[in-house]
C-alpha cells in the first residue's frame, strides 16, 4: 500500500485538516471541444507529498485534465494554480520557468529512438542547465541508479523492454529533480508482474524523494497500491475525490447495501469493481436505443 503521508491532510470525516497550501489547485475547470463540454466545472487541489490518482473511463476527461495540468493546452474556463502561480494567465516563456519544477512520465516513455538511454536522461540536464558536461554525466548515472537502469545506460530504446522503456522516461523525468511527477498511463501497456514492478518503483521514489505526484490511470490494481488520494471523473465532472480508504470501503461494500447509495457512488464502485452490470451499462444500453431510434 501507499506510504503514509507525512503531511495529515485528511480528516476522519473525510474533509481536509490544516496543513500546507497545494502544490497544485484547479479551480471551476471548464474545456471545450468543437462545442463539446469536455470538462465542467473541475474543481481539485492537490497537496504537497501526496499521490493524487485520477481515473475514470475511455472519454471521462483524465487525459484532458492532464493536459491542462502541465500546460500543453489553456482552459476555456477557470484557473489552474501550480506553486502558487496561474499558470493560465502565463507566457511560453513563464510557463517554461514552471513546467522545470514538474516531470511528466509519458504513457508510451517518449523517449527519443536515436539516442541512448543515458543521453535521453540528460538532455533536459543539457537544455535547461549551464551544467559542466562531467556533472551532468554523474547526475544522469544517478538518475539512472534510482530506476535501475544504470548498466543500460549505453543501450537504444529499441534495444530495451517495454517496462524498462517506462523506467527510462521515469529517469528522464526526475533529471531536474522535479517537485511534481505527472504520470499518464504508467502502467498501460505492460504485463502484470512489469507494472506491478513499475508501481513500487513509483513508491519507493516518492519515500525517497518526498515529490508530489499526479496519476492518471484506469488501472484499479495501480490505483490501489499507489494512492493516497483518488479523484473519480465521468463524463467530464469530478464525481469525488476521497482517501484510497474510502475507495477501498465502496469497492468492497456487499451488496445489499449497494442499493441504497446515490447513484453517483454506485457508478463508481461499478467501475473499481469492473462489474458487467450496473449505471455505466444501463447508461450506454439507454444511450444506443436512443441513438437508433431517433437515426443519431
Amino acid at each position: 500500500m501507499s506510504q503514509a503521508n507525512p503531511n495529515p491532510q485528511t480528516a476522519p470525516s473525510g474533509e481536509r485538516a490544516p496543513g500546507p497550501d497545494p502544490v497544485i489547485r484547479c479551480t471551476n475547470i471548464a474545456k471545450i471541444f468543437d462545442g463539446r463540454t469536455v470538462l465542467d466545472d473541475i474543481n481539485l487541489e492537490i497537496y504537497p507529498g501526496e499521490t493524487m490518482v485520477i481515473m475514470g473511463g475511455s472519454g471521462s476527461g483524465k487525459s484532458t485534465s492532464l493536459r491542462l495540468m502541465i500546460g500543453s493546452m489553456r482552459p476555456d474556463r477557470g484557473s489552474i494554480e501550480m506553486f502558487g502561480r496561474d499558470i493560465c494567465a502565463l507566457n511560453e516563456s513563464q510557463l517554461n520557468d514552471v513546467r522545470k519544477q514538474f516531470g511528466i512520465l509519458f504513457q508510451s516513455g517518449a523517449l527519443f529512438n536515436s539516442m541512448t538511454i543515458a543521453e535521453n536522461v540528460a538532455l533536459p540536464l543539457q537544455e535547461h542547465t549551464r551544467l559542466d558536461q562531467d556533472i551532468i554525466d554523474i547526475q544522469v548515472k544517478i538518475k539512472l541508479e534510482l530506476v535501475g537502469l544504470r548498466e543500460h545506460a549505453d543501450l537504444l530504446p529499441s534495444q530495451i523492454s517495454g517496462g524498462m522503456k517506462k523506467r527510462a522516461g521515469l529517469a528522464r523525468a526526475l533529471a531536474l529533480d522535479p517537485k511534481v511527477l505527472f504520470y499518464d498511463e504508467p502502467s498501460a501497456g505492460l504485463d502484470p508482474v512489469t507494472s506491478a514492478q513499475i508501481d513500487q518503483l513509483m513508491l519507493a521514489l516518492t519515500k525517497q524523494l518526498g515529490v508530489t505526484s499526479v496519476v492518471v490511470t484506469h488501472e484499479m490494481d495501480s490505483a490501489f497500491t499507489i494512492a493516497d488520494r483518488m479523484a473519480m471523473l465521468d463524463k467530464g465532472r469530478i464525481l469525488k475525490v476521497e482517501t484510497r480508504q474510502w475507495y477501498e470501503r465502496l469497492r468492497d461494500m456487499p451488496l445489499e447495501q449497494v442499493r441504497g447509495l446515490p447513484e453517483d457512488e454506485q457508478l463508481i464502485r461499478q467501475f473499481l469493481r469492473g462489474d458487467a452490470d450496473g449505471p455505466i451499462t444501463a447508461r450506454r444500453d439507454q444511450s444506443a436505443f436512443t441513438d437508433d431510434l431517433f437515426g443519431a
